[in-house]
């Protein structure tokens, strides 16, 4: 192993970069703008430039750099094909040889969602575990699924979307993946928001959420901490809902331990407490006592998982 990697979370606004030592220690950490224009044509190339000025910068030998691991948002194959990015304007091609090409250094890819899970297993909330299965509470619902160190990606690189498991056969709103009754739907920052909409307008509750003209997952929540009845009902059917899912998942994977993330996991206990009481009530018997913890690595967790795909 030598002494440095590189960690690179491309999202689409920034990519962040983190310079690390191989034991798990960030050493520096930056962000450039993610230029989506002409198809993300320049993305690979703005992301060799700012990790080899810092390379020079640094006075690091290529020699001493182990590689450069990259989380991308959307599936990626074991080849280091990726397979569309949308919300990047990628279409198909290998973004590991071609970042490689660009640096003259090891590259190795994996989906973003997967390679934040492997952060958290690495130096976060799952450490010292090997089966693990993260979820990402945010806009939408992501995850990923880590069976004997390795993450699960899948034949088709979708290892892990649990965010489009189907929930609700009767769902007439269409999920942004084309189907209906998606988890995302319902356990996420915008489901709960369609949610508490969907409550107040066809029923006259007494609510201090009546108060935001432009209702948020943060002000459900912290209605709730103050014994909001709506608030508190909306939380329920939350957590029921997503414990649901983790039931389902638990009993094909049969994890150790389930770390939540995402921006909604900064509701904190209310959040957790709810999803440990309701799993426990839905669980397969074998699967009850999995745990179930908060992410410690927050918006970090890619690039740290994106250097221990370089391992």
């Amino acid at each position: 192993m030598k002494k440095y990697g590189f960690g690179v979370d491309i999202g689409g606004t920034t990519c962040k970069i983190g310079l690390f030592d191989m034991s798990g220690k960030m050493l520096e950490k930056w962000e450039i703008p993610t230029n989506t224009s002409d198809a993300g044509a320049s993305i690979l190339d703005d992301v060799a430039c700012a990790i080899l000025t810092k390379i020079k910068e640094k006075a690091i030998s290529l020699d001493d750099v182990q590689g450069v691991g990259l989380g991308v948002p959307g599936p990626v194959g074991k080849d280091g094909m990726v397979y569309k990015c949308v919300n990047l304007g990628w279409d198909v091609f290998n973004v590991e040889d071609t970042l490689s090409r660009k640096t003259g250094l090891y590259v190795k890819a994996g989906n973003d969602a997967n390679v934040a899970t492997l952060g958290e297993m690495w130096q976060g909330g799952a450490k010292g575990y090997q089966n693990v299965v993260m979820i990402t509470l945010g806009t939408g619902v992501g995850g990923g699924i880590i069976i004997d160190g390795k993450i699960v990606s899948g034949s088709h690189g979708a290892g892990g979307e649990i965010g489009h498991i189907e929930m609700n056969e009767h769902e007439s709103a269409m999920c942004g993946c084309g189907n209906k009754g998606c988890l995302e739907q319902y356990a996420s920052a915008t489901g709960i928001v369609l949610m508490a909409k969907e409550k107040l307008n066809n029923e006259m509750w007494d609510t201090q959420l009546r108060q935001h003209s432009n209702i948020n997952a943060k002000n459900i929540f912290d209605a709730a901490k103050t014994h909001d009845q709506v608030a508190i009902e909306l939380v329920d059917e939350f957590t029921t809902i997503l414990s649901r899912a983790m039931a389902h998942i638990a009993v094909v994977v049969d994890p150790e331990i389930f770390v939540i993330g995402g921006g909604v996991s900064k509701a904190g206990d209310i959040l957790l407490e709810g999803l440990k009481r309701k799993y426990q009530e839905r669980a397969f018997h074998a699967c009850k006592e999995t745990s179930i913890v908060l992410a410690q690595l927050g918006n970090d967790a890619g690039m740290y998982g994106c250097v221990r795909l370089l391992f």
